[in-house]
């Protein structure tokens, strides 16, 4: 008779070993995704691979292309700035600002094109001569008129300034106060308007304001060079100075329940405040004005852009100041 615990089976002496480790370990690698499939165009033996590389190819000669035909021969001096155009050139000029370069493009035979020149080698400017491609691309404005200049930096002044400016000239002041407008087509024409009607110059800000650069001068047709550009750190601050100084301040905004025609500050030493296309007056510039007023317009307008509002109000002060 066999020993207890001598045979095979549960009890046998096999039943005392260690078990093995199963097998699922083992092709735990295997087991492992491997990730989402790549586009046919990132899968070098797909066809969309061959056309994606073709396209690619196609669009850096094509960036090629356009460098070639951007390039120009007109290299301004860092902090300087590209004057085109006759109006614009014609008035840099009369307002005395320094002169570093004038520019013609090749054949310019136009006799009011060479006055301005003429006026602007007065100060000792050399004369360059260029292609109509190099003004073009150096400017970034395709009517130039075959005339440019590189002028020095514009020179800002304070608000401070624009006070004694109308002290000087024995007038009310008018100042038309930028609160956060960066696109500098808007800051030309308001430039333009100010010229028109009157204004004692144009308050921007540092920072988030457009500065006075190639585009203003352009589409100013050089009114920046009549009408100075103030630029303070804090509008709210200058604003608040001005008023110290005895200026009221008016708000443009499009949703005020005063209209414009019953503005009664006219006559006043006075700062007109346009908002930024959209957003309108910031909330501490709003809380900072004497009173806020609105241009009706036909229900069919939904609102006005902040050079046009400008240059209507505009209008309108200069003529309440005529009739007064």
């Amino acid at each position: 008779m066999a020993a207890k615990g001598s045979r095979k089976g549960a009890g046998g002496k096999g039943s005392n070993r260690r078990a093995k480790k199963g097998t699922g370990g083992h092709s735990r690698r295997g087991l492992r995704g491997k990730g989402p499939t790549p586009k046919a165009e990132d899968r070098v033996y797909h066809p969309a691979h061959q056309r994606k590389l073709q396209r690619e190819q196609e669009e850096a000669k094509q960036a090629q292309r356009e460098a070639y035909r951007n390039r120009t021969s007109i290299k301004i001096t860092p902090g300087n700035e590209l004057i085109v155009g006759r109006n614009p050139v014609f008035e840099a000029v009369d307002a005395g600002i320094g002169i570093t370069r004038v520019f013609v493009a090749s054949g310019m035979n136009d006799e009011r094109v060479m006055s301005v020149v003429r006026a602007a080698t007065a100060q000792g400017a050399p004369i360059v001569e260029v292609t109509k491609r190099d003004l073009e691309n150096a400017s970034g404005q395709p009517a130039h008129q075959g005339v440019g200049v590189e002028a020095e930096e514009y020179s800002y002044c304070t608000a401070q300034d624009l006070l004694d400016r109308a002290d000087r000239k024995g007038v009310p002041a008018l100042i038309v106060a930028l609160d956060q407008v960066t696109d500098p087509h808007n800051l030309g024409a308001v430039l333009r308007s100010g010229g028109a009607f009157g204004a004692t110059g144009v308050l921007t800000t540092v920072r988030r304001s457009a500065a006075v650069n190639a585009t203003v001068w352009k589409v100013s047709a050089g009114a920046v060079a009549r009408v100075p550009v103030a630029r303070e750190t804090n509008l709210v601050n200058a604003l608040k100075e001005l008023k110290t100084a005895g200026c009221f301040v008016v708000g443009l905004d499009g949703n005020a329940d005063l209209p414009l025609e019953e503005l009664e500050l006219a006559t006043q030493p006075l700062v007109l405040v346009t908002g930024a296309e959209g957003r309108g007056l910031s909330r501490l510039v709003r809380e900072t004005c004497d009173q806020i007023v609105s241009i009706p317009i036909a229900s069919a307008v939904e609102s006005l852009n902040a050079a046009v509002a400008t240059g209507i109000t505009l209008y309108e002060v200069a003529r309440k100041r005529r009739a007064a």
